[in-house]
């Protein structure tokens, strides 16, 4: 979440006349995360969630977060559920870009997990890809690990003292793509859980947000995302894999649905690629995002340092042991 793009009262108004909802009286922008426009709209009585769609969101493929997130409900899956205007889309415009408004998730991120949540998180991955093992729906993944080289191509490096980090990078890409795994189990996945993209009340799990990068790949791709995300700890200002948490978080996925020993033996590999999208993504981020924008910078260094500690890690016991 972000604001890019600024919003007023003639916005509102506009919102207010499609909609059958409560009277919104208030909004605010929200400034975490990096990808599209987010405003909190206030009513009487209730919360909603303004996302006006910015930068890698295709406009065609936006109805399948849309019916995701929906059919998703009806699965108990709790997350938040798109509103249907008066005329019965889920989309409008606002200042000559798509948006849609979607229900308020109770509850808040944690700055830090611990064992019992990444246990709780690993269990409602595996509910959720239970789920959509039954949604028929397909979203080619815009950030898999082949669509990643017209971004690593993107990224410049602006002096000679960054021709390692170059070299570095583009050696990883051609070794990632080279060995990544063909044939594992897949279906939607969220495919981008970050810790603040999952909800606590009352330090339980709540739900989980931000599906705008939701897409049909590897169910074992999820968790190497999830390892990036949410297994390393932080220390000054070096990260450490906490290999208490990856066996937590693949305790809670197990007690629901196994992995196999081929997406087992796939695990290195594919946290290798997860980092790699991230450290591009924040790469290119960092020197192309507007200074007008409101919005908190994620740092492209913490990346850097998960891959170098993913290369040096091998077997599925390296991450438990």
């Amino acid at each position: 979440m972000a604001v890019y793009t600024k919003i007023d009262k003639r916005d509102i108004s506009y919102i207010n006349k499609k909609f059958e909802k409560e009277k919104i009286i208030g909004f605010k922008g929200i400034k975490q995360g990096i990808e599209n426009t987010n405003y909190l709209l206030k009513s009487k009585k209730n919360k909603f969630i303004l996302t006006i769609f910015e930068k890698r969101v295709s406009k065609k493929e936006i109805p399948f977060f849309m019916k995701l997130m929906d059919q998703l409900n009806t699965y108990k899956i709790n997350c938040p559920k798109p509103i249907k205007s008066k005329s019965g889309n889920y989309l409008i415009n606002i200042k000559n870009k798509t948006a849609c408004i979607v229900s308020f998730l109770n509850g808040r991120d944690k700055k830090s997990l611990n064992l019992k949540n990444c246990y709780e998180i690993g269990k409602l991955i595996a509910q959720m890809h239970l789920s959509t093992s039954k949604i028929k729906l397909y979203r080619k993944n815009s950030m898999g690990i082949k669509n990643l080289n017209p971004l690593l191509n993107s990224i410049k490096f602006k002096s000679k003292k960054f021709t390692n980090l170059e070299k570095f990078l583009k050696n990883n890409f051609k070794d990632i793509k080279k060995k990544w795994p063909k044939k594992l189990p897949k279906g939607i996945i969220h495919g981008d859980l970050f810790i603040d993209n999952i909800f606590f009340k009352n330090n339980k799990l709540s739900g989980i947000i931000d599906f705008y990068f939701a897409a049909n790949d590897y169910f074992m791709y999820e968790i190497a995302i999830c390892v990036n995300a949410l297994c390393f700890d932080k220390r000054a200002s070096k990260f450490f894999l906490n290999k208490k948490k990856v066996k937590n978080l693949i305790k809670g996925y197990e007690s629901l649905k196994k992995f196999s020993i081929k997406e087992k033996r796939s695990l290195n590999i594919l946290c290798r690629g997860a980092a790699m999208r991230y450290f591009l993504t924040r790469l290119f981020d960092y020197s192309n995002t507007p200074k007008s924008a409101l919005i908190k910078i994620k740092d492209p260094r913490e990346y850097y340092q998960k891959l170098v500690i993913h290369n040096n890690l091998k077997t599925y016991k390296d991450y438990l042991k």
